[in-house]
C-alpha cells in the first residue's frame, strides 16, 4: 500500500478513504445502500429514506452539497440529521473558489451544534485545509494530484490567530 494512497486526513494523521459512494442512478434497484460497509449518501436520499437509514449496523455518512439551503423547510431535516446515528457529515467543495461549504460548517457546528466529524470533499486543496480546520472540519479528503503529506503540515501554518472564537485546527 503506497503512502499516496493515503489522501484522507483525519484525527490529525493521514488514512485511506473508507467509504464508498452511493449512486442511487448506478443503484436503480437500490433505495438505500445495504448495511455492510460505511457508505456516503446524499442528504436528498438521507432524507427521503431515513427510516431505513437510521439505527444501522454500519450508520451512513452524509454528503451535503454546497448549495444546501438550511432555512425553512430543510431546517428541521438538519436538526434531525444532527441527531441522527450517522458516521459523518461531509460537505462537497465543487471548486476552489466555492466558499458556501465554510459557512455551512460554521452553522453545523454553532447553531444545529453537530458534534460529529465533520468532513471536507471535492476540490480541497493544501491551501484550505488550515481554513476549512478553523470553521469546524476535523477530516479533509485531499483532492487527487495533490501532496496529502503537504496537506496534513498545512495545519501548522499559523501558531496563533486573531479570531479567537473560531476552531483552532487539529495538532499532530
Amino acid at each position: 500500500m503506497s503512502e499516496y494512497s493515503k489522501n484522507l486526513i483525519r484525527n490529525g494523521q493521514l488514512t485511506l478513504n473508507d467509504l464508498q459512494c452511493f449512486d442511487v442512478k448506478n443503484e436503480a434497484a437500490l433505495l438505500v445502500p445495504p448495511d455492510d460497509a460505511t457508505w456516503l449518501v446524499t442528504f436528498d436520499n438521507w432524507i427521503a429514506h431515513r427510516t431505513l437509514l437510521e439505527n444501522r449496523a454500519f450508520p451512513v455518512a452524509v454528503l451535503i452539497s454546497s448549495d444546501a439551503d438550511f432555512d425553512g423547510d430543510l431546517s428541521q431535516e438538519v436538526h434531525a440529521l444532527c441527531k441522527a446515528n450517522i458516521a459523518l457529515i461531509a460537505i462537497d467543495f465543487p471548486s476552489y473558489t466555492d466558499g458556501r461549504g465554510y459557512s455551512l460548517a460554521q452553522l453545523l457546528r454553532n447553531i444545529y451544534q453537530w458534534t460529529g466529524e465533520l468532513r471536507a470533499v471535492g476540490d480541497v486543496m493544501i491551501d484550505t485545509v488550515y481554513y476549512q480546520a478553523r470553521c469546524g472540519f476535523d477530516s479533509f479528503l485531499i483532492k487527487p494530484g495533490h501532496d496529502a503529506q503537504l496537506a496534513l503540515a498545512a495545519l501548522d501554518t499559523f501558531s496563533d490567530t486573531y479570531q479567537k472564537s473560531y476552531r483552532q485546527p487539529i495538532k499532530k
